[in-house]
């Protein structure tokens, strides 16, 4: 028998890996798939750069001459605010790409393949990951340039960069169970922008909590977006910090820990009832 022929008959050997690997192997498929329809959709491209700029040019110029931030000058304040306001809008994409996949059949068509079981979802959530840090570089470009200033270390810069992607990742997971139970697209697209919107505003990202009502204040002190904003901005530009560091990692650790479990669940029932 010949080497050709051999080849022919002879039966193909599945490669033996570990499940983690193949998800590993999966998630960067999946997330490189999503970076594309990022790169290649051009509204995904004008809102990723257009957004970031309009928010903090509307807030520095139309806000910030009559709000009182003490000895910090507002774009000082506003910076950490705009940022985590924009991570969080950028994370809500996951919940309008599961949507799209899901409604779409593209989930059908990746079930019928060896393919891990939480890949896809990695992969949304992969991919928010790398447009909010084109964001959030964005953001401090154009803070620098509408007078935000710091004066945070190196050490504190990193302190900055992981708080803010932990908080992307959580508010990811949580995004990926709105993609998974809203009933169509246009449900996908306010869904989220109804839980973030207000947990922005009453918050410390644009206004200094004591100015607010007592519920209002005692509500925005005692939610995630604040802690995480009191915390960069204590970093950024050293304004007092209290327990905002550690609530806004446990805060987001608490997502996370939660959402995954919700997520797999979810997934893993979608897929027994479309079969």
């Amino acid at each position: 028998m010949t080497t050709s022929e051999y080849l022919l008959v002879a039966p193909v050997q599945p490669e033996r890996r570990s499940n983690l690997y193949w998800l590993i192997s999966d998630s960067w498929v999946m997330s490189k798939r999503s970076i594309m329809h990022i790169v290649r959709s051009a509204d995904q491209v004008l809102s990723l750069i257009l957004f970031p700029i309009m928010f903090m040019l509307l807030n520095r110029y139309v806000l910030g001459g009559a709000i009182d931030t003490g000895e910090v000058s507002y774009a000082n304040y506003l910076l950490a605010g705009i940022l985590v306001q924009t991570l969080a809008f950028g994370a809500n994409y996951t919940t309008i790409n599961l949507a799209v996949d899901m409604k779409e059949g593209i989930v059908d068509r990746f079930r019928s393949l060896p393919m891990s079981d939480g890949a896809l979802v990695i992969g949304h959530i992969a991919a928010d990951m790398v447009r909010n840090v084109i964001s959030g570089i964005i953001i401090v470009l154009i803070g620098f340039a509408v007078g935000f200033r710091p004066n945070a270390s190196a050490i504190e810069w990193l302190y900055v960069i992981g708080l803010s992607m932990l908080f992307t990742l959580a508010i990811s997971w949580l995004s990926a169970i709105l993609g998974l139970v809203v009933k169509s697209l246009e449900a996908a697209q306010w869904a989220g922008f109804v839980l973030i919107f207000p947990l922005t505003f009453i918050s410390s990202a644009f206004v200094p909590t004591e100015t607010m009502p007592r519920v209002l204040r005692a509500f925005a002190e005692n939610q995630p977006m604040t802690h995480t904003i009191n915390a960069l901005r204590s970093w950024l530009v050293d304004t007092p910090m209290g327990d905002a560091a550690w609530l806004s990692a446990a805060w987001s650790i608490a997502l996370i820990v939660i959402s995954i479990p919700i997520t797999s669940y979810l997934f893993r029932r979608y897929s027994t009832t479309s079969q």
